[in-house]
């Protein structure tokens, strides 16, 4: 009896950390990339990690016709903010002219584009319980 309550027990365990790393799944696009030159490359971001590196799930994709859409998985409820970057030259990185200025297309999720660098609050967005579709403009 004390086997089979431990084994319902760890059956249980099982069941629900499963259930507790289902998350929702946040599809993004971006239709207006000016060439299909390089990739995209997007940024799933915590207000922690935003604007210091890495995301918490980071993603690139080839550009087709303009387009690209990219699918975050199982992201748990909570904020989140997304930095989606069209790297040219597939350097990884972002490249500036001299001037300071961005010399390849980027947005955030919200499509707020403001003078200086991306704010977090601006870019935040809601994760509850179901999927999300966002666009984002370069």
């Amino acid at each position: 009896m004390k086997n089979l309550v431990l084994n319902l027990a760890l059956a249980f365990t099982t069941l629900f950390s499963f259930a507790q790393e289902e998350g929702i799944t946040i599809t993004v696009t971006i239709d207006n990339v000016t060439s299909n030159e390089g990739k995209v490359l997007m940024s799933l971001h915590t207000s922690e990690t935003f604007m210091k590196g890495k995301g918490i799930k980071d993603a690139e994709s080839t550009i087709e016709d303009g387009k690209v859409t990219v699918t975050f998985t199982n992201v748990l409820p909570g904020e989140y903010a997304i930095l989606a970057l069209h790297d040219e030259n597939n350097n990884q990185r972002m490249d500036f002219q001299e001037n300071g200025m961005p010399k390849e297309s980027f947005g955030t999720s919200n499509n707020v584009m403001a003078m200086g660098p991306p704010q977090y609050d601006d870019a935040k967005l809601t994760v509850g319980g179901e999927d999300l579709d966002i666009n984002i403009r370069f």
